[in-house]
């Protein structure tokens, strides 16, 4: 007894170093959360869509902007009727359902998923923009693929990205920054994003709340805007949080965005 005793207690310890091994260092979290604060952008918010999940807060910056891509199809898609009525045709994308729960003639719908690879089921962004008969010029991403997110950005091409003058995306598992493998994915992703895109707003979901790691609060899932760097304009102030568009995704408790994350200037 005294023998397997000793021997759990050796499997534990070891097990305990694997662990520490793989958790991300709390300064390295903090420098990400740092960069990824929002900026000022010198527009103001609009929100498209209703008044709870499903609606986000985009710069007033619309004008020009000739297809929104939105993956991820759900029963709400009063952000996508938005976009139509300002003129964007509409490109929907989602296996698990049959389309989405309302037709317009703006709306043009495929049965896959995105990822990182094409394979019948799956398709890359690049893939079904460059599939889409989208016309040049400017677009907005919206996008809430449950954890997928990650992969399929850092599969995208910079010039892709770079056609995107909005992206709002809702991006899962968060405190999962503190596994040090899905960090290196995480801060890949986000720092793509950053070379061309600013961050200027943060909106906690409600839905999931929050943990504190090291004394560093993480919302497990949190709604992004993103705004590309050549249509910031100087001046001005960044978006209070919450912003007075701001809306709970569910009926649970408000979820306030922590401290560490809360905008500069």
């Amino acid at each position: 007894m005294k023998r397997l005793l000793r021997t759990w207690s050796r499997d534990l310890a070891g097990a305990a170093r694997v662990f520490a091994a793989r958790r991300t260092d709390p300064a390295d979290v903090a420098g990400l959360i740092a960069e990824l604060r929002p900026v000022p952008c010198g527009r103001e918010p609009i929100r498209l869509g209703p008044p709870g999940d499903g609606g986000y807060l985009v710069p007033d910056d619309l004008a020009g902007i000739g297809s929104c891509f939105s993956p991820g199809v759900d029963r709400e898609c009063r952000f996508e009727l938005d976009c139509a009525a300002r003129g964007m045709r509409v490109f929907m994308a989602d296996a698990s359902v049959a389309g989405p729960p309302v037709a317009d003639p703006a709306f043009a719908f495929l049965p896959r998923y995105l990822g990182a690879v094409g394979d019948g089921i799956t398709m890359t962004l690049d893939e079904w923009v460059a599939g889409s008969g989208a016309a040049p010029g400017d677009l907005l991403l919206q996008m809430d693929i449950e954890g997928h997110e990650y992969a399929t950005l850092l599969a995208t091409s910079p010039a892709l990205l770079a056609r995107f003058r909005i992206l709002v995306i809702e991006f899962h598992d968060l405190v999962q920054l503190f596994n040090r493998p899905f960090f290196a994915l995480a801060r890949a992703a986000f720092r793509k994003l950053l070379r061309h895109h600013a961050c200027v707003h943060l909106h906690p979901n409600n839905c999931c709340g929050q943990e504190t790691i090291a004394g560093i609060a993480i919302p497990r899932v949190m709604e992004f805007t993103f705004l590309r760097r050549d249509r910031v304009r100087a001046g001005g102030a960044a978006w209070r949080t919450p912003h007075a568009l701001d809306r709970d995704n569910t009926a649970r408790p408000a979820l306030p965005l922590p401290g560490a994350w809360h905008p500069t200037g």
